[in-house]
This record gives structure tokens, C-alpha cells and sequence, in this order.
């Protein structure tokens, strides 16, 4: 590696002086968006897609230096010019384009190329050196549209009027995601929503992004049938004192990894959806195809499994690179 070298604070590419997502407190950090695994705070500055503002001030604190950028912009630091490109992840995610010394190196951060309502699309770029996540990078992980998954969780819903219908996925990104899902399928019933989604659910509408009516299970007297209702909530509400305000509810779990046979019961839900804000395997290896890299190191998950399929069956030089995080979690 030359253009971003690894150090104990996480990649840094020294011609701009610079760390990608760095893991500690860093003088200046180019984040990729703002999930807790790629966002830290007590970094100096920060460098960052505006669309991810709020939330990154939510997670970060309010007064953080933060230089919010848009799409396609070039900015000059030190020897190097570095661009963010849209990533399809969630608000604000970005692919972070760095040139030097004749090389053009892409960091994809986290990514998706499945249409998403709630988020910019996805947006090729050509590299030499292409460092790409693989969390779900094997064969077995393969998404249905996220349109289809909005019809499955609407007929589960509208099937169960005499129980109140839990549906736990990630507090940013998942949730909002699925609200605009039912919003294109024509769905103007209110959700219900636990309170760690709400203010970042505001943030999501703040941007325009068009979603099905939302209140927070807590604006409602306790008292409250709640028979027939939606409510979405983060995994870690699951079998937690909160969810004793519901009266034998259905529950079930929108995740990539319910597309692993048993990993639903082993989770103790009764129902899966699979939906991903990850690219599945089909999405990973046609991204580094029309990437044009020479060179690919392949970080988050399943590194192991992708680089050796990349080597061995695709003919692209590629290797695991280990980075501190290797799994997607309640985010």
C-alpha cells in the first residue's frame, strides 16, 4: 500500500494528511458516513457529505469541526485531491476518491447497489486501487428488491389486526428506508416508531426524503390499543422492559442476516425480512469489475472469502486487509 498506509488510528493517506474513518481521535478524519463503526468522535476536524450533518452532530456533538461537502466535490489537501462519492448506504454516505502521484485509490466505506428511496444512488467510480467492505461477501447473501420486502412486511402487518406488529432493524438507515419503501407502495397509515429512531428519522424528512406518518410509541397514553399498529424499534429493544407495553405482539427482524437459514430463531423472532444497506455478493463482485482496480484489498466480514474469489476466479490481484471492525451490528 502507498497512497493510504495503515497505522494503529486506521488508514491514513499521508499526501493529504489525512485518516479515512479513523478507529481513534485523529487531526483531521474523511468520514464515509455516519454509523458508529466509521464515526468517531474527538477528532479535530471532519470532512463529510452535508446530507450526513445532523446525524454526525447527533452522534459527535454539535460543536464539532465539521466541513460538509457535496457530491463530486474536489478539495485540495496537501499533495492530494479528494472527492466523495455517493455510496447508496444511507444519508449521506459517501466513497472517498483520493489522487496522487498518478494514482487514484477509491475507499468505498460501507455501500449497496440495490435502488434505495431513502438514500442517493449508488455512483461508479474508476480507480487503480479499489478498497472495498465485504460484510455480507459470500455467495449465500443475495437480496430481494427492497420493493418486495415492503410488500411481504405490509401483508404480515395488515394479516395481523388484533396484535400490535414489532419490527426491529437498525435505529439509522434500516428504518427510514423501509418508511419510504411503504410510502412508494402508496401507504399513508401511521407507524409507530421507538424513540432512539425518532430524531434521526427528523433528519431523514429535514432532507426531503419522503416517508409514511411516524409518532413515537411514547406520544401515545399507555393506556393505548395498539392492536393493528406498526412499530419499528432497534434490535437492542428486543425482550428489553419496553416491550412490555405490548399485549402478545408478532415480532420480526429486517436484516441481511436473516437470510441465513435459522438465524431468525436463533434470534427469537417469528418473522425475517431480508433487507441489507450492504451490497450482496452479486453487488460486490460487479462493483470491483466495473471499478477497473488493478489492485483490491478487501476489508469488513467475509475479506477472506471475497479476495480469494476475486484472485482466483475473476483475475483481480486482491487481499484481506484487517481493519477493527468486522461486522455489521445495531448501529
Amino acid at each position: 500500500m502507498t497512497l493510504v498506509v495503515q497505522t494503529p488510528e486506521g488508514l491514513y493517506c499521508p499526501a493529504a494528511d489525512a485518516w479515512i474513518d479513523p478507529w481513534r481521535p485523529v487531526p483531521r478524519a474523511l468520514i464515509t458516513h455516519a454509523h458508529a463503526d466509521h464515526a468517531r468522535a474527538g477528532c479535530g476536524e471532519y470532512w463529510a457529505i452535508g446530507r450526513a450533518e445532523d446525524v454526525l452532530r447527533r452522534r459527535l456533538g454539535q460543536n464539532i469541526s465539521l466541513h460538509p461537502l457535496s457530491y463530486g466535490d474536489v478539495l485540495r489537501l496537501g499533495d492530494a485531491e479528494v472527492s466523495f462519492h455517493s455510496a447508496g448506504h444511507v444519508l449521506g454516505s459517501a466513497q472517498i476518491r483520493l489522487r496522487a502521484g498518478g494514482e487514484t485509490w477509491l475507499v468505498s466505506g460501507d455501500y449497496k447497489r440495490d435502488p434505495d428511496p431513502s438514500c442517493d444512488p449508488f455512483e461508479l467510480v474508476d480507480c487503480d486501487v479499489f478498497i472495498t467492505e465485504a460484510t455480507f461477501g459470500m455467495p449465500i447473501y443475495r437480496w430481494p428488491s427492497g420493493s418486495r420486502v415492503a410488500q411481504e412486511l405490509l401483508k404480515w402487518w395488515q394479516e395481523a389486526p388484533e396484535r400490535a406488529s414489532l419490527l426491529f432493524c437498525y435505529a439509522f438507515g434500516k428504518a427510514q428506508r423501509l418508511l419510504a419503501e411503504l410510502a412508494l407502495l402508496g401507504i399513508n397509515d401511521e407507524v409507530l416508531l421507538h424513540g432512539a429512531m425518532v430524531p434521526i428519522t427528523q433528519a431523514y424528512r429535514d432532507q426531503g426524503i419522503a416517508m409514511v406518518p411516524t409518532q413515537p410509541v411514547s406520544a401515545l397514553p399507555r393506556q393505548t390499543d395498539l392492536s393493528g399498529r406498526l412499530i419499528l424499534a432497534p434490535p437492542s429493544a428486543h425482550r428489553s422492559p419496553w416491550m412490555k407495553r405490548f399485549k402478545a405482539p408478532q415480532t420480526g427482524f429486517a436484516s441481511g442476516w436473516m437470510a441465513v437459514r435459522g438465524a431468525r430463531r436463533r434470534r427469537g423472532y417469528e418473522r425475517g425480512f431480508v433487507l441489507s444497506d450492504h451490497a450482496d455478493w452479486a453487488g460486490l463482485v460487479q462493483t470491483v469489475r466495473q471499478s477497473k482496480a488493478q489492485q483490491v484489498y478487501v476489508t469488513h466480514g467475509q475479506s477472506e472469502v471475497l479476495a480469494r474469489y476475486l484472485n482466483e476466479v475473476e483475475g483481480i490481484s486482491s487481499e484481506p486487509l484487517a481493519t477493527l471492525f468486522q461486522r455489521e451490528s445495531d448501529l
